[in-house]
């Protein structure tokens, strides 16, 4: 029986990028992000390396929706699951939108929670599965100016944390793809072109992907790529957490 990987948001960037890779070693998909129409191109793109790649239209956003989606796949062994899916915000807290920040949070956080709490017991019941959580180098520090986006990627890498211990000896792992700027449609769909956040230099998305893939095909906990980012990831953990704050303040603060 042919491995199966459920990737969302995967219509494009880091997650479209991953779904390559897996399809390259001979995987099977089932791809799902809110676009019929870039899935049904990124399927095109893949069947080329001769695997069966199925598509779920479905906004994760929106609560039951992972439990809805999960109920599409009941049946199907998932052995691998990439928790993909998220959207950033960027401005002033007192000046952001409430509903837009609401709807974030449901997907970077609730979505993310129940459906690798859905997949991963079906994965502990047979003793094999890994698990991918995409984060943020984000997750490491407070972002003022995006401090909704910041905190639901501390979440991610905090319970992704917790779970992969839990999870020890039972043939299932956990790992957390924490990523610094990174060229994808992201940055625009978060307002970041106001933010010098992305002047420091970025990474290519499918540099990001394979590091991500490596990392977690090979069990790793924590996948930070680029030197760039494992540096400033570590070191902020040695300095005082206001002197942290306001130096990414001054980093994504407006042009």
């Amino acid at each position: 029986m042919k491995e199966i990987a459920l990737i969302t948001g995967a219509s494009g960037g880091l997650g479209a990028d991953i779904a390559t890779l897996f399809a390259k070693d001979g995987i099977d998909l089932i791809l799902v992000a809110r676009s019929k129409e870039k899935l049904e191109q990124r399927s095109q793109e893949l069947s080329k390396y001769g695997v069966q790649v199925d598509i779920l239209v479905s906004d994760l956003a929106k609560p039951g929706a992972a439990e809805e989606l999960f109920n599409q796949v009941k049946g199907r062994q998932l052995d691998y699951l990439v928790n993909n899916a998220g959207v950033g915000l960027y401005g002033k807290f007192t000046e952001t939108d409430l509903q837009t920040e609401m709807d974030m949070l449901y997907l970077n956080i609730n979505s993310l929670t129940h459906l690798t709490k859905l997949v991963v017991k079906e994965m502990t019941a047979r003793g094999k599965g890994r698990i991918l959580n995409v984060a943020s180098t984000a997750a490491f520090q407070p972002g003022p100016l995006m401090a909704v986006y910041y905190a639901s990627k501390a979440y991610v890498l905090s319970f992704s944390e917790a779970i992969e211990n839990e999870l020890n000896g039972t043939g299932v792992t956990v790992s957390t793809l924490c990523p610094g700027p990174t060229r994808t449609e992201f940055s625009n769909r978060a307002n970041l072109e106001k933010s010098k956040l992305f002047d420091g230099g970025t990474m290519a998305s499918i540099d990001v992907a394979k590091a991500g893939y490596v990392g977690f095909r090979n069990g790793k906990s924590i996948i930070i790529p680029g030197t760039q980012n494992k540096v400033l990831a570590t070191s902020i953990r040695f300095m005082p957490r206001k002197i942290v704050t306001s130096v990414v303040r001054r980093m994504q603060k407006e042009k």
